[in-house]
């Protein structure tokens, strides 16, 4: 293989003339040149991918972590805020509750220390604790607290609804004969037949009858309205009270009145005075119970109060 050089240095061409020999040791030298590129190339590779691909690794596993924590952050974040909302609610609950416990405590009559509302509840035992497997998760936790909740609802209503029924059976008792119209003296005469003190006559006395000084005051056996207060040929003067449920009581020869038709009294409230006027031997107050107008014996309401 003939080669010619042209070039302004020299006079005339050159040619340089290359055998096989030549021709093959360009070849060696070229796929060493090569195969040195590769083996460099190759180093390079080995000495310095694994400290970028290491370094990208832990760069994208700490981004990972990260964002996981976040997330974790968040739920946590939005459960806690869940179970505080619950908890508050448990909490009004619980006043609200405490608040019935003392009103029906005071209203069947229980004394105060029995049922201290405003203490927390004596506990004691010894310390068992559990396995770790059995370690309560924070969705069991959600549960107990919602079902918890669900439970004080269920109680709350029940309790306000034992409290109306209390309220009206403490109330009926208020609009029915419940004390005594006077606080002294004694029975002179009872409910039932009896020998009558003007006739002598065998008559049905439809009241009964204590012996009291005049000028005693005379209470209002239970709250209502008056219907009657005036003077009666019989009766002399006298109260009528409708405590509702066609129920009446009377109140009869008082001396003075205190209260006047259509007035609301409250039991235990000052009505008259006793006295001997009407149909009357003497000093005393004539009560009686009526029920849908039929004579009642008072003594059997105010027996029934009292137990």
């Amino acid at each position: 293989m003939n080669i010619i050089l042209v070039s302004n240095r020299f006079a005339k061409a050159r040619s340089i003339t290359l055998n096989g020999w030549h021709l093959m040791m360009i070849v060696i030298l070229t796929m060493g040149l090569f195969v040195a590129a590769l083996m460099a190339a190759q180093y390079a590779i080995v000495r310095f991918q694994p400290q970028m691909l290491s370094n990208e690794l832990r760069s994208w596993m700490a981004s990972a972590q990260q964002d996981e924590q976040k997330q974790q952050q968040e739920y946590m974040r939005n459960n806690l805020d869940t179970l505080a909302v619950r908890l508050g609610q448990m909490q009004a609950q619980l006043l609200r509750l405490d608040g019935l416990g003392a009103r029906l405590a005071k209203l069947t009559g229980m004394k105060p220390q029995e049922f201290s509302f405003d203490k927390m509840p004596a506990q004691g035992g010894p310390f068992l604790p559990v396995a770790l497997h059995q370690d309560i998760s924070l969705e069991a936790m959600t549960q107990q607290m919602a079902e918890l909740n669900a439970l004080l609802s269920d109680r709350s209503d029940k309790l306000v609804a034992l409290e109306t029924l209390l309220m009206q059976d403490k109330l009926s008792k208020k609009l029915l004969p419940s004390i005594p119209p006077i606080t002294t003296g004694w029975y002179s005469s009872n409910f039932g037949w009896r020998i009558d003190p003007f006739t002598g006559k065998n008559a049905m006395h439809e009241g009964v009858d204590y012996m009291v000084p005049s000028g005693t005051t005379i209470h209002a056996s239970a709250g209502g309205m008056v219907v009657y207060s005036d003077a009666h040929p019989q009766y002399g003067n006298m109260i009528e009270i409708d405590h509702g449920n066609q129920v009446i009581t009377r109140y009869a020869h008082a001396s003075k009145l205190l209260v006047k038709v259509g007035q609301m009294v409250r039991r235990g409230q000052e009505i008259a005075l006793s006295g001997s006027t009407g149909r009357s031997t003497g000093p005393h107050l004539h009560f009686e119970v009526r029920y849908k107008g039929m004579a009642q014996n008072p003594v059997r309401f105010l027996e029934k109060a009292a137990s």
